[in-house]
């Protein structure tokens, strides 16, 4: 399987002014190609290969006086630039025609050196892991980082990322056999709601922390002084930089406390069932922010891939099953309830039933009646789970820690 790990490098003047050239270059090379080919396809004409768009705005167009920087940058900056177009052309083309589950994907688009990232993909012809513990990166240098753990197997790709508030992260994708945890006789059904941000099938609620109400005081005075900032002033530039770095705080600290919170449930269970909200839906209602502070979706792709990697079992409950409304104790479908109803009582048995501890017991029964049907899908729901190599794409997000006691077996020479 691939995981992704993440670690924050520090690159000095020189190198700045290096990774900001490809960001340029690799940016100027996406809009060509993507101008070639909607210019093609406005004019009726067959759609632009990959091998005519490399030659033409990589090749060529380096002996050109107006694009004669490009021969600035590592051409592997420029070729990975052109395949990552093809990938979004491709992404785009399944989703039409309904080979790529989830929600439709639009066409590329432009981009812009206003973007509050710039990234660019490296392959290993274009980076090495020195001796001394820098990452070297052709016609950059070395970069200086911060290994907070060492990687478990040579890296395949590198992807060097500057975000909105001006740090720089390398993110490596790693080949990686599953750490297999012992087997368990626990199961747990989740029942995600804002008042907990989880409740579980046993009874225990894991409470929201709310990171962005916590922050939105200081977030709002910061938000006050960037507005009163002239536009295109260096200060509305600094004042903007100081908005960017609250929200990155914000961010971190809830990536962290999901890669904690769902790795917790992973080692104490051996199946995990959650409901399938549609976040894109309850995003659009008055409870937008509480929900999106919470995080649900990137807690639930955790909760997925880390299942896969940890040899767990994983499923989802559709979202139309009535979890809230059907008694866990007799089976009794006692109708839809307002929000505001926490507590109710089943009137076939008289159970008393608190709702959300409710929902997430028939999130539980559910979730078996799924994996005993067969209808699970998930990589890891069979015999030979751990005992093939699974092909997993690499989580965006950094991958979760090794377990305690049990580190990674392999690490970059000289660390």
């Amino acid at each position: 399987m691939q995981l992704r790990y993440n670690y924050r490098a520090y690159p000095d003047a020189s190198q700045r002014i290096a990774l900001a050239s490809a960001f340029g270059c690799a940016r100027v090379v996406w809009n060509d190609c993507l101008r070639d080919r909607k210019e093609a396809h406005a004019a009726g004409l067959p759609y632009v290969k990959s091998a005519d768009l490399s030659r033409l705005r990589v090749t060529q167009a380096k002996r050109t006086e107006e694009r004669a920087w490009l021969a600035d940058v590592s051409a592997v900056v420029l070729q990975q630039s052109l395949r990552d177009l093809d990938t979004a052309y491709k992404n785009f083309f399944d989703s039409i025609k309904g080979k790529r589950q989830g929600r439709k994907v639009g066409p590329p688009r432009y981009k812009s050196k206003k973007d509050t990232r710039q990234s660019i993909r490296l392959n290993t012809n274009a980076f090495s892991l020195q001796d001394d513990g820098a990452v070297y990166v052709a016609k950059v240098g070395g970069l200086k980082v911060k290994w907070s753990r060492r990687l478990p197997a040579a890296p395949t790709s590198l992807t060097i990322t500057k975000d909105s508030c001006g740090r720089y992260f390398l993110s490596f994708v790693v080949d990686t056999e599953p750490d297999i945890l012992p087997g368990l006789d626990v199961d747990a059904g989740i029942d995600l709601g804002l008042s907990a941000f989880a409740v579980l099938s046993d009874g225990s609620k894991i409470d929201s922390p709310r990171f962005l109400r916590r922050a939105e005081k200081k977030l709002g005075r910061l938000q006050r002084e960037l507005s009163r900032k002239a536009k295109g002033s260096k200060n509305r530039a600094k004042a903007r930089i100081k908005v960017a770095r609250q929200h990155a705080k914000v961010a971190d600290r809830r990536r962290d406390w999901h890669h904690k919170a769902s790795t917790q449930i992973v080692r104490d269970n051996q199946a995990v069932y959650v409901e399938d909200l549609a976040v894109s839906g309850l995003g659009r209602t008055r409870l937008a922010k509480s929900v999106h502070d919470a995080g649900w979706s990137a807690f639930v792709g955790m909760l997925e891939y880390k299942a896969v990697k940890h040899g767990r079992t994983f499923a989802k409950v559709d979202r139309a099953f009535p979890s809230s409304q059907v008694c866990s104790a007799c089976g009794f479908r006692d109708g839809p309830k307002p929000l505001h109803v926490r507590v109710w009582t089943c009137g076939e048995c008289g159970t008393v039933h608190d709702r959300d501890h409710n929902a997430a017991r028939n999130v539980l029964f559910e979730g078996r009646r799924i994996v005993a049907a067969g209808r699970v899908e998930t990589l890891n729901a069979s015999w030979s789970a751990g005992k093939t190599r699974t092909k997993v794409p690499a989580q965006r997000g950094e991958a979760g820690s090794p377990r305690k006691g049990q580190p990674a077996q392999a690490g970059i020479p000289g660390l």
